[in-house]
């Protein structure tokens, strides 16, 4: 059974930082894509960043030089930085995973992000 658990999200002011864990279980994910997704009240989910098997990153605009993905392979693990938080970063963030580039195959339950001004 495979199981997507996020953990790190929380309360923060504006201007601080936090970083979030996501690991994987039920099988290996070395050869997947991970990424991250965040859904705000009233919007619809959109994506954050992904990382390739080989470590190729593609970020969204709007958290470009701010967030910073990164992967433990060997733990099936992928961690996404936050730093220079902004209100409208708050969001449920979700973890997923997927074989083929683009597609996400599995999600994570989400964990909060708030960011208070």
């Amino acid at each position: 059974q495979v199981q997507l658990v996020e953990s790190g999200g929380g309360l923060v002011q504006d201007g601080g930082s936090l970083r979030l864990s996501c690991a994987a279980s039920g099988r290996t994910f070395s050869t997947y894509t991970m990424g991250w997704f965040r859904q705000a009240p009233g919007k619809e989910r959109e994506f954050v960043v992904s990382i390739t098997w080989r470590g190729v990153t593609n970020y969204a605009e709007s958290v470009k030089g701010r967030f910073t993905i990164s992967r433990d392979n060997a733990k099936d693990t992928v961690y996404l930085q936050m730093n220079s938080l902004k209100p409208e970063d708050t969001a449920v963030y979700y973890c997923a995973v997927g074989k083929l580039l683009g597609t996400y195959d599995y999600w994570g339950q989400g964990t909060q992000v708030t960011v208070s001004s």
